[in-house]
C-alpha cells in the first residue's frame, strides 16, 4: 500500500479510537451523576455499543495502518524505540480494555437494566462499586494512549 493511503488508515484509526474513548467516559460519568437509572441504562447501552462500533474499529484500522506503515518505510523497531514505547502503551490500553473495561461495561449494563425493569429509583450498591473500579480503570485506559500519541508525535 502506498504510504499515504496507510498513514491515513492509521490516523483514522486514531482518531476514531481516541474520540470515542474520551467522549464515552465524559457520557457515561455524566450519566452517573443524575443518579437515575433510566438514564444511566441508556449511557450504559450506548457506551457498549459505541465501544463495539468505534474503539474496535478504530484498534483495528490502528494495527493495520500501523502494520502498512511498517512496511511502507521499512523502519525497524530497534531504530525506532519511541514506536516500541507506543505499542507498548497501546497494548496495554487493549488489554486494559479486554479485561477490565468491557467486562464491568456489560455488568453495569446489567444492573442498570435491571434496575430500570424493576421500577427503582436508585442504582443498586454494587453498581456503585464498578463504577469507581470502572472510573479508576478506565482513567489509566485513556492515559496510556494518549502516552502512546505523545511518543508517536514527539518522538
Amino acid at each position: 500500500m502506498e504510504y499515504f493511503t496507510v498513514k491515513f488508515i492509521h490516523v483514522l484509526g486514531v482518531v476514531l479510537f481516541l474520540g470515542n474513548i474520551i467522549v464515552s467516559a465524559v457520557w457515561k460519568m455524566q450519566a452517573d451523576l443524575t443518579k437515575n437509572p433510566v438514564i444511566i441504562a441508556f449511557a450504559c447501552r450506548l457506551v457498549n455499543m459505541t465501544d463495539l462500533l468505534f474503539t474496535a474499529l478504530g484498534s483495528a484500522l490502528i494495527v493495520i495502518g500501523g502494520i502498512g506503515l511498517f512496511h511502507a518505510t521499512g523502519i525497524a523497531l530497534t531504530d525506532a524505540p519511541h514506536l516500541t514505547i507506543s505499542i507498548s502503551l497501546f497494548g496495554m490500553a487493549a488489554v486494559l480494555w479486554i479485561t477490565g473495561l468491557l467486562p464491568l461495561q456489560i455488568y453495569m449494563s446489567k444492573l442498570a437494566e435491571r434496575a430500570v425493569n424493576e421500577g427503582e429509583t436508585e442504582m443498586p450498591q454494587s453498581y456503585e462499586k464498578c463504577r469507581k473500579l470502572w472510573n479508576i480503570i478506565g482513567i489509566t485506559a485513556v492515559l496510556l494512549p494518549m502516552g502512546a500519541l505523545y511518543f508517536m508525535i514527539y518522538r
